[in-house]
């Protein structure tokens, strides 16, 4: 390898043709991106002061390569660019813009139209695919060459490079013919030209250390590359065009770019029952991919595996699913945002696709789903062990017995997972606050539309949400209340027997409720909404009225959103029997008494009060708190409790630096990290880490 510093417009007149290859990403620098290299370019023309303008490196393979150096053509030898695609489409579609735009004037010496296109951005010597200085790969390549060639944008076009190219287009004209300095400013751009020996040099690796930082490359595109970039050329484009590129086209090239890490993330955590660090999916791909078994199968079976996968998690996460009763269990999902529902439900698709599953188990089981996450909500039951509880959720499925299974083990997950029974979510959902609710257009449409083969979409619902209480009460609206009429609409303004839908919120506002009910054709006794039924007999809104009513949508909703029926004998199956402990406080004489009594006793209520999930574990040395598993044990000692907590030493910010790593070293308790505890004045510092470990535990920061 060999790196020289190079003005940009040299670069691109002595070289014959930069290719991009196939697994590479697609251009994908967007306005900001390319306004912040327009700025650049102006501002760095229209001073002499300055010389050069660095935008970076253009890092490339030449066919055919004997050794280190720069570009030298003495046959049409296209270099493949490994990295410094970005900027190269962005300069070049920037030189075409205002080769457009000049119409035969020469502002700059060598800024002509003809010098632009013939230097820059064609070989007019050559025809075909060597015509053009640039070949990007799939999409991007017919929207660039159209572009070069003044022609119309196929049908389908590459949304970046069109937009990019008439930004730039737009810019140019505001400049109203003032050329000169975006000309000096593209005549001052350097790259470090970086010419890769094919022998010596290992492009992977120079490609990785260069993207190290992440910033210009998401986690799918680095692992598309790790998977096609040291193929063979003729491998690399089959595997691309028959798994890789399928993909892309499912997603769509604007949820490519925004959604297929996560994809890639939900696939790793359903295959390891691990889940990775949204910024490290790069990483625990790789980890995944040097398996003995990943490896001995082969690149073809994981990428072919990938595409499978990728195709579920469109049908799901896109609605793309043929299967109407599947489609519209999808759709609710996605409304209610259960994201971290995908790795379970795509080996759930997987096996729904092998015939393991039937459809109607599948359906059932995406509804059961829906129920666990809607009812935990309503009932304020903390969300962040969702990751976790459907990432090992598979774990617990006995697929020859598979929808048995998925109910017993919604049934049987302990209180802070627990599904929440008919009377908690009853009861819960007639007194919260639904207005505010994050979600309160699915469930009012999940409400009005069940049992309806004609479907209200959400779009209408948006704009129709109604308060029968208005939020601003009339003189006539607190006659009606009665002289509680503060706390009433305090109480009940914003929950599930007050709130409805109609077409008609402009006109109805805050009238009396009289008015509301039998205003002619708009009113609620004429609604074609399921929700306003019975509405048209109230004669009075009250207090009364709005429990009576909530009342009985609530016992809609457990139809809607129901609960696993599993007999007490099904479910004993598979209960396991609770190991009583056979040890208390008392076989801890230390915590007795003394002056370690009282600091154990402030730290346990501490620690209990953290949730309501935290019990507490007399074991025969130590004491152990835990939620999903031990998050922290106290043993006692002499002069203190001394408290392991279980994370990595890496993972636990200490800022006194107080905490011993223990992690090469033999001791009790869970965990790598170890602190004393001998005094109250130490205790509020011991808390900040022991809820460190407890959210840890819970998934706080898998989202």
């Amino acid at each position: 390898m060999k790196a020289t510093e190079a003005r940009l417009l040299d670069l691109l007149k002595k070289a014959p043709q930069f290719v991009i290859p196939i697994y590479q990403r697609t251009y994908s620098w967007t306005k900001k991106e390319c306004r912040q290299l327009w700025d650049d370019i102006v501002r760095t023309g229209s001073d002499d002061t300055i010389a050069v303008h660095f935008v970076g490196s253009i890092v490339y393979i030449e066919q055919g390569l004997g050794g280190p150096g720069p570009v030298t053509v003495t046959v049409f030898s296209p270099l493949l660019v490994i990295d410094g695609q970005q900027r190269l489409t962005t300069v070049m579609l920037l030189i075409a813009a205002l080769a457009k735009a000049m119409t035969g004037t020469e502002p700059v010496d060598g800024f002509s139209p003809r010098k632009l296109k013939n230097n820059y951005l064609c070989n007019p010597d050559e025809t075909g695919q060597r015509h053009y200085k640039l070949l990007l790969s799939q999409i991007d390549k017919a929207s660039f060459t159209a572009i070069i060639d003044d022609m119309e944008q196929p049908r389908e076009f590459s949304l970046r490079v069109t937009e990019n190219f008439q930004l730039f287009e737009e810019l140019i004209a505001e400049r109203k013919s003032d050329f000169v300095a975006v000309c000096n400013g593209l005549a001052k751009l350097v790259v470090v030209d970086i010419a890769l020996n094919r022998s010596q040099d290992n492009p992977q690796l120079i490609f990785e250390s260069m993207n190290s930082t992440g910033l210009d490359l998401n986690e799918a595109d680095k692992i598309r590359n790790f998977i096609l970039m040291g193929l063979e050329p003729q491998l690399q484009t089959r595997l691309y065009e028959q798994y890789w590129r399928p993909m892309e086209v499912d997603f769509g090239q604007k949820a490519y770019g925004t959604h297929f890490d996560d994809f890639i993330r939900h696939f790793l955590t359903m295959k390891t029952g691990e889940i990775p660090n949204i910024r490290e999916v790069y990483a625990a791909f790789k980890s995944h991919a040097k398996l003995p078994g990943v490896e001995i199968a082969g690149v073809e079976v994981l990428i072919k595996e990938i595409r499978t996968f990728a195709h579920y998690y469109c049908a799901m996460a896109f609605g793309a699913e043929p299967e109407p009763n599947l489609k519209e269990a999808f759709h609710d999902l996605r409304e209610l945002k259960v994201e971290p529902a995908y790795p379970l439900l795509l080996e759930l698709y997987d096996d729904y696709m092998k015939g393991t599953l039937s459809g109607a188990d599948f359906v059932t089981a995406v509804r059961l789903i829906e129920s666990y996450v809607f009812r935990r909500a309503i009932c304020s039951i903390m969300p962040n062990s969702l990751n976790r509880t459907f990432a090992s959720f598979s774990k617990s499925l006995k697929k020859d017995r598979y929808l048995e299974s998925i109910e017993a083990h919604l049934l049987t997950m302990p209180s802070y997972r627990r599904f929440p029974n008919d009377e908690e979510f009853r009861r819960n959902l007639q007194t919260r606050d639904l207005y505010n609710f994050r979600s309160r257009i699915y469930w009012l449409r999940r409400l009005e539309n069940y049992g309806r083969k004609e479907r209200v979409e959400a779009t209408v619902i948006s704009i129709s949400i109604e308060h029968i209480m208005p939020q601003t009460l009339s003189p006539a609206w607190m006659t009606e209340l009665g002289p509680e009429w503060k706390r009433i609409q305090e109480t009940w303004l914003h929950t599930l027997g007050n709130l409805t839908l109609s077409g008609y919120n402009f006109y109805l506002r805050d009238k009396p409720f009289q008015v509301k009910r039998d205003m002619e054709v708009k009113g609620f006794r004429w609604s074609p909404y399921k929700l306003n039924a019975g509405l048209g007999q109230v004669e009075n809104w009250n207090e009364e009225a709005i429990q009576k009513r909530a009342s009985r949508l609530a016992d809609l909703a457990l139809v809607v959103w129901t609960a696993p029926k599993l007999s007490a004998q099904a479910l004993a199956a598979y209960q396991n029997p609770v190991k009583a402990t056979t040890y208390t406080i008392a076989d801890h004489p230390r915590l007795l008494t003394g002056r370690l009594h009282e600091v154990f006793e402030a730290f346990r209520k501490e620690v209990l009060a953290i949730d309501s999930c935290v019990t507490e574990d007399f074991l025969k040395i130590c004491v152990a708190y835990k939620a999903e598993s031990n998050f922290v044990d106290v043993e006692p000692q002499a002069r203190r409790l001394l408290l392991t907590f279980n994370v990595e030493f890496s993972e636990i910010d200490d800022p006194k630096g107080l905490c011993r790593d223990v992690t090469d070293l033999g001791h009790q308790g869970n965990g790598d990290v170890q602190i004393g505890l001998a005094t109250l004045d130490e205790l509020p510092y011991v808390m900040g880490l022991v809820r460190q470990s407890y959210e840890r535990q819970m998934g706080s920061g898998d989202s």
